[in-house]
């Protein structure tokens, strides 16, 4: 892993998804569309990402 921090920024809105997917969107810390949050580059964060990577925008 190159850097230890993840910025994740959700783009769209988890109105349509489902319960495990918002259940993800919600671990990550985020909230409203447009909230970011910088979290630790782990294979915990890295795992939820991956479930929900076309609701979120990422930045290393």
């Amino acid at each position: 892993m190159t850097s230890k921090t993840i910025t994740v920024t959700l783009k769209k809105s988890v109105i349509s998804c489902t319960d495990k997917q918002k259940a993800c969107v919600k671990g990550l810390g985020l909230r409203k569309t447009g909230s970011s949050k910088t979290l630790e580059n782990t294979p915990a964060v890295r795992g939820m990402i991956k479930k929900v990577i076309h609701l979120l925008e990422v930045a290393e």
